[in-house]
């Protein structure tokens, strides 16, 4: 029976619906092994208040370390964060550390790649000459670069540009410069992040109807020597282990025999 463990996790510290300890109740109830929490990082933007998130992220850890200790034997609890890349914070305290692009600049303004179909559409035409390549290119440049600004174990949806793909086509994938501009990311960041992850957070949020990445990059991933970790994002604890087995198999077809799980010694690959 497959272990059951998700690392990327939500919760109403940062944009999820439940708290972490009801984070753990669903966890136990769904037969998971272990728990880990990653809340995210604050904004690389400079109209967000840094000292605000350090005040609000101090509470998170000392909430997830109590947990840790009190559910201690009946599952294990680890402390992570999804940080968004450039931030110039201290990250030593945690387990693990999720390295994610949500974040584009252009002219002093801020967006978010993945808040919805029409600020993407809206920085596409304002900011990128209405070229869906110009965005892709300048969203993957930013996760080549995320190695030089901190390091993390975990890579986050690697192609969260996709996520609105299936409501309106808006990126030609086999473009020769989208392909190119993915592949140098994936150059970027080979040897400096170990791992990355299949996840499912779109699925349950009814935007997907399959994980990112796309089969094409699993096979790359595969290729370069990653392992992969199957996280599902989640932000409601009713969906910790959305489309689990799907990614398994995803997995499986790109030639993956393995994945890997958190332990108290790190990370150790197990069988799909």
């Amino acid at each position: 029976m497959m272990i059951l463990q998700n690392l990327h996790t939500h919760s109403t510290f940062c944009d999820g619906k439940h708290t972490p300890r009801e984070m753990v109740e669903f966890a136990l109830a769904k037969g998971f092994s272990s728990l880990g929490f990653s809340s995210h990082s604050c904004s690389n933007r400079p109209d967000r208040i840094k000292s605000v998130w350090l005040e609000r992220n101090e509470a998170y850890r000392r909430e997830v370390l109590s947990l840790k200790e009190e559910y201690r034997g009946r599952l294990d609890i680890f402390l992570g964060l999804e940080v968004e890349a450039g931030i110039d914070i201290d990250f030593t305290p945690y387990d693990y550390l999720i390295g994610a692009v949500h974040l584009l600049e252009r002219n002093g303004e801020y967006f978010e790649v993945d808040s919805s179909l029409a600020i993407t559409e809206d920085a596409i035409a304002r900011h990128f000459g209405g070229s869906p390549l110009d965005y892709a290119e300048a969203y993957f440049r930013a996760v080549a670069e995320m190695p030089e600004t901190g390091r993390y174990d975990i890579l986050a949806h690697f192609d969260l540009i996709t996520k609105f793909e299936e409501q309106k086509h808006l990126f030609d994938e086999n473009h020769p410069r989208y392909v190119r501009a993915a592949l140098d990311a994936l150059d970027g960041v080979e040897g400096k992040i170990p791992f990355f992850e299949i996840n499912t957070g779109a699925i349950s949020r009814g935007y997907r109807t399959t994980p990112y990445p796309a089969m094409r990059w699993l096979r790359e991933f595969k290729r370069r020597g990653f392992g992969a970790v199957i996280t599902t994002d989640c932000h409601n604890g009713e969906w910790l282990d959305c489309a689990y087995e799907m990614s398994a198999e995803l997995l499986r077809s790109a030639g993956f025999t393995e994945r890997f799980v958190l332990t108290k010694e790190g990370f150790i690959p197990t069988k799909l």
